[in-house]
């Protein structure tokens, strides 16, 4: 088992939530302008779908190098999986 790039997309992934924060910020500033709800729902869906994918993102990721072709899987690396697969 490899896990030397385990976390290689955490770069990107970082990013992403630091962009998540900008727009949570803009949420928080519509709201204390008493913005009409529609606009102010469909930034809090941007955000939710922006989470999501950057926790989809890092969990494939260590998923994907969490194995390798050929590896023999153990009953703990089995177990870790299915741990960190719930939260997909």
């Amino acid at each position: 088992m490899s896990h030397e790039n385990a976390h290689s997309s955490n770069p990107e992934i970082i990013k992403r939530l630091n962009r998540t924060i900008g727009q949570l910020q803009t949420i928080v500033r519509m709201l204390g302008e008493h913005r009409a709800c529609p606009e102010v729902a469909m930034q809090m869906q941007a955000v939710e779908k922006a989470i999501g994918q950057a926790k989809k993102t890092f969990i494939h990721n260590h998923i994907e190098n969490w194995l390798e072709p050929g590896d023999t899987v153990s009953k703990k690396t089995l177990q870790d999986l299915r741990d960190i697969s719930k939260y997909l």
